[in-house]
């Protein structure tokens, strides 16, 4: 199909979950007029070369790690700030390649993670009513009406806020930050008296013993020095996108080159739905978050609806049960999908599903049904001879008190300390390497 047989708006007659309310459409054209001028933030290439990542992941040849923040703050494209949650993907990423032996997929849950939906679109406090936040794409987190109105120039920002945190993100992984022969540096602040962080320096010495004896045999492999690293978000606001999606010159076909791969939540996954609809138009590698209501007939019509060619790579189904629901409800899904004969990459996001609201009215997860989650995520594919193809997590690099639990442990009376999330209660940099050494040893095991 050719480019001009593509129609990208048609999603605009169909019913939008989740979108704002903005107040004035004469200042949202003129900004999605900007966007669409603006330079790609990703080429097309470098998502077909995703693509075939995630397709050998889907082959049970490597392993999928996606990761960052519940919601990205424009506060937060700083240098220091997106090289602490990189460190973090590098250090789970490390974990994953060497203590479970398979190639690890990287993409960064990031550089344009600026927008959330909501359960509800007021907050109420103190009988004061005011729109929700969405993500500092659409409002300010302030709860004031002047910061909380939705304002379409924030999309240019966001825009702008992607860029550097991309740009950033290149110049540490070529510039020598992901090196092999970082792993300890990356371990030197609050990390490294953890029980985590003690456990992965004496995975780094035994690294170091193997880049020596790879270095003494003549081999320095171009691998050892850079990574491959991806961008991802939840394409939730569809002017943005839709904005930032280009006509590959290559193939003449759409790319949105917001970001490699991009998202469907599971509030806005319907199948007669705008989100799908547009979807179904680009080239990029997608996901679908599948929530516990999800069934196999969903399932199998999202594979029609949004890849009817069967193309490896194309379609990743990130599953979001709990850790209660998950060994009852994911196999039949898994069984349905395998015996269609689809290509689909399976990937667990523990996070969402186990969330609840703390006595001091904190919103938070255990790290112990997160583990929980994985774990029944692989016992499911291994009953099923199918493969347990990543994890998609929310976390930080900093020293957060937002999820309860992990190796050293945060109680619930500690929440209070340092709880900074914009949205959703994230891991820290100790918890996910926990994680990273959990999933490593069920990988081993499946």
């Amino acid at each position: 199909m050719t480019a001009d047989a593509i129609d990208l708006d048609a999603w605009r007659k169909l019913p939008a979950a989740q979108q704002p309310d903005w107040p004035d459409r004469a200042v949202l054209d003129e900004v999605v007029a900007e966007l669409s001028t603006l330079p790609p933030l990703v080429f097309a290439g470098e998502c077909d070369q995703l693509k075939e990542r995630l397709a050998a992941a889907a082959r049970g040849e490597a392993f999928v790690l996606q990761g960052g923040d519940c919601a990205e703050t424009f506060a937060g494209a700083t240098a220091d700030a997106v090289r602490n949650k990189l460190k973090t993907l590098l250090q789970m990423a490390i974990v994953l390649t060497y203590a479970g032996s398979v190639p690890v997929v990287k993409i960064g849950r990031w550089a344009g993670q600026f927008a959330k939906p909501r359960s509800k679109p007021v907050e109420v406090r103190d009988g004061v009513e005011l729109p929700a936040y969405r993500g500092d794409m659409v409002n300010g987190f302030e709860f004031t009406a002047e910061a909380r109105t939705p304002d379409p120039r924030r999309l240019l920002r966001a825009y702008h806020s992607s860029a550097v945190t991309l740009n950033l993100c290149r110049a540490f992984t070529k510039g020598g930050y992901a090196d092999l022969r970082q792993v300890h540096a990356w371990n030197q602040d609050f990390v490294a008296e953890s029980p985590a962080g003690q456990r992965y320096e004496r995975l780094a010495k035994e690294i170091d013993k193997a880049i020596q004896f790879m270095h003494a045999c003549g081999a320095d492999s171009p691998e050892f020095h850079t990574v491959e690293l991806y961008s991802s978000h939840e394409a939730l606001i569809l002017e943005y996108d839709r904005a930032l999606t280009r006509i590959d010159s290559r193939t003449g076909l759409p790319y949105d080159v917001s970001a490699h791969m991009v998202w469907i939540g599971e509030r806005t996954r319907q199948l007669d739905g705008a989100h799908v609809e547009f979807f179904s138009r680009i080239r990029n590698p997608i996901g679908v978050k599948l929530g516990p209501t999800t069934t196999p007939e969903d399932a199998l019509a999202l594979i029609e609806r949004l890849n009817p060619h069967n193309e490896p790579g194309r379609l990743t189904f990130i599953t979001r049960m709990g850790a209660s629901r998950i060994r009852d409800v994911l196999p039949t899904l898994v069984e349905k999908v395998a015996s269609s004969g689809a290509n689909v990459l399976w990937v667990c996001d523990p996070m969402h599903g186990n969330t609840f609201e703390a006595p001091s009215g904190h919103k938070t997860r255990r790290v112990d049904d997160i583990f929980d989650e994985v774990a029944g995520f692989f016992e499911v594919h291994r009953s099923l001879g199918t493969h347990p193809g990543g994890i998609h997590i929310e976390f930080t690099g900093d020293d957060v008190t937002e999820c309860i639990g992990g190796g050293d442990p945060i109680d619930l009376s500690d929440l209070s300390l340092r709880y900074e999330t914009a949205c959703d209660p994230r891991l820290n940099r100790s918890q996910s390497l926990d994680l990273a050494f959990r999933v490593a040893e069920l990988y081993r095991s499946a």
